[in-house]
């Protein structure tokens, strides 16, 4: 076998680009391309060797919410909190159950609200928590307000949909 027929259109290891996901490391920052079909099969960073997903939320300040929006080509799903907020609080431990259910789907992130003014602004959030989601760089939906895990993973899913449009 020669270089071109392995390496070629033909070959079964070539991954067009339309086939592959960006997804942001949540350790080291950098983005990393994956082929579709391996997003559930435990793919790792190619700089760092940290998994890409864990089946939990990731806590981000603003420059790592801004690097996930804009690089991610998964939703990103994100609650914005405040550690004053008694329903936050409450709803913290269903977020993760929800992560658990969402990715690889979707990356989830926890945005504190005060530290992260700027976001605060750009997506007008007087209310916490506050769910965000984004895709290719654009807010797809946003609601306010407490939820259960099935609720969060029922009006994120009902969303994605709207995700795909944007592509």
């Amino acid at each position: 076998t020669d270089a071109s027929s392995v390496l070629g259109k033909t070959s079964p290891y070539r991954i067009p680009m339309s086939d592959t996901e960006h997804v942001v490391c949540p350790g080291c920052g950098k983005t990393n391309r994956v082929a579709m079909p391996r997003l559930t099969d435990g793919p790792k960073c190619g700089a760092c060797g940290e998994g890409l997903f864990s089946g939990r939320p990731v806590a981000v300040n603003e420059a790592g919410f801004t690097r996930h929006v804009a690089a991610d080509t998964i939703p990103v799903l994100t609650d914005v909190w405040a550690p004053w907020c008694g329903p936050c609080r409450t709803m913290t431990p269903m977020f993760e159950l929800a992560a658990e259910r969402l990715e690889p789907r979707a990356r989830l992130l926890r945005l504190n609200l005060d530290e992260s003014p700027k976001v605060a602004r750009r997506f007008g959030i007087q209310s916490v928590p506050t769910l965000l989601l984004t895709g290719h760089g654009q807010l797809i939906a946003q609601t306010a307000g407490a939820m259960g895990s099935r609720a969060i993973v029922d009006w994120a899913k009902a969303q994605f949909p709207k995700v795909s449009i944007q592509r």
